[in-house]
């Protein structure tokens, strides 16, 4: 008789279980997985029209889809719509930018290892955004929302 080995499962997160937040500035938040240990945090976010973040730089690789609507980044020319994928290698700076003239929220999927790291107009950091900071905003953005603390992914040493 073969014997059942330890098997690792997989984790299934349906959409409605963990909530979007408002970050205040026309960003929804998600948080999906979050492994602090290795610095990855996976979002879903949504735009509205006429949002901008930053300009940042990423200590890690960030790997984009877009599921609705469109964005670009300042510094480039090609526009990421339903359906686009975008890599952003780790050292990469950019200013995201929501058209105003959108219809709808834009709807965008990221992985991100590292930190992003938000700068100045002279290039000097001005805050840093990583994984434990995404994850403690997020829940805390849940509580003050009135949701139950959601049942995000998280890796602690695995």
């Amino acid at each position: 008789m073969t014997q059942m080995m330890n098997i690792p499962m997989a984790i299934h997160r349906g959409e409605a279980e963990l909530p979007f937040v408002a970050l205040g500035d026309g960003t929804h938040l998600q948080l999906l997985h979050v492994d602090i240990e290795q610095g990855l945090w996976v979002i879903r976010t949504k735009f509205e029209p006429g949002v901008i973040v930053p300009t940042h730089r990423h200590t890690g690789q960030v790997f984009a889809f877009t599921l609705a609507g469109s964005w670009k980044y300042a510094e480039y020319p090609e526009v990421n719509t339903a359906g686009s994928y975008l890599f952003e290698p780790a050292g990469s700076v950019h200013t995201l930018i929501v058209p105003e003239e959108n219809e709808g929220l834009t709807d965008a999927w990221f992985a991100i290892y590292g930190a992003n790291l938000q700068l100045d107009a002279s290039g000097a950091v001005e805050l840093v955004i990583d994984a434990q900071t995404v994850r403690d905003t997020y829940y805390a953005l849940c509580e003050a929302e009135g949701h139950p603390r959601p049942n995000t992914i998280e890796n602690r040493g695995v």
